[in-house]
């Protein structure tokens, strides 16, 4: 049996993509699942189901507004009295814009500070007292290669991603004693499905073949020149999970086909 056989996580953002990859992974090794989103509930009532029958667990779906702290509180009550507790927390969910500075809204921003930074502080706030008192703990921001470079056009995520960093860092020293491990995450291009859309108009704009959007799309980027797999990122939460996981925490993970490094 897993280690982490009952162990109760709740993912936001995760109705598609990363963040659902993210919950089947920890599902596949016996964790109690709580995906989050803004679809309805009835949309994501199969999803849910297939997860549980698959995996022999229990997988659910709760509706909340992250750009609100009573929405956080709400999302984090519900999955605590859905579970009976919170062991893995994993912030997922995103918003962002693309504009320059000048022309970005200010609703976009604020947008963009609540779900992405804001969103995060409340949610991890909220599950400490009681990974506290149970001695164990695993807390994922997702963060991003842009949490660490610069890239025009996307002032709100490149500044909230970066953010996130500093907060996985004190949440990691603050807990060192407590069975408590935080860390960000931070992937590079991620064949996720609005990734996918993206490279599809390139190709028909540019009349590429697919390769060659592949290519385009990750140019000046990875230069691993392939896409991340969703399914390792999910992969690599599982592992920090378990045992080998006790003493990483408080840093960065890129998973970027050495884009960091380049």
């Amino acid at each position: 049996m897993s280690v982490l056989a009952g162990k109760r996580a709740l993912i936001t953002g995760s109705t598609a993509g990363l963040g659902l990859v993210i919950g089947e992974s920890l599902a596949s090794v016996g964790c109690s699942v709580v995906l989050h989103g803004r679809a309805s509930v009835e949309s994501m009532a199969a999803t849910c189901l297939t997860l549980s029958d698959k995996y022999a667990t229990s997988v659910s779906y709760l509706n909340a507004d992250l750009s609100t702290t009573e929405g956080v509180t709400e999302l984090v009550e519900d999955a605590i009295s859905t579970l009976g507790g919170i062991d893995i927390l994993v912030n997922n969910a995103v918003t962002r814009s693309f504009a320059p500075v000048h022309e970005l809204g200010v609703e976009d921003w604020d947008k963009a500070l609540a779900v992405n930074l804001s969103a995060v502080f409340h949610a991890v706030r909220l599950v400490l007292p009681g990974m506290r008192e149970r001695g164990w703990g695993r807390v994922f921001n997702m963060t991003s290669i842009y949490g660490s470079r610069g890239t025009p056009n996307r002032v709100d995520y490149v500044t909230t991603k970066s953010a996130l960093l500093g907060l996985t860092r004190v949440v990691a020293l603050e807990n060192l004693n407590f069975g408590i491990t935080c860390n960000a995450i931070s992937p590079g291009s991620t064949l996720t499905p609005s990734i996918a859309v993206r490279v599809e108009a390139l190709k028909e704009s540019e009349g590429l073949s697919d390769e060659e959007a592949v290519q385009r799309f990750l140019e000046g980027k990875q230069p691993s020149g392939r896409f991340n797999q969703a399914e390792h990122v999910g992969e690599l939460i599982t592992f920090l999970c378990g045992a080998a996981g006790t003493d990483i925490t408080g840093t960065m993970l890129p998973l970027d086909g050495g884009w960091l490094a380049n």
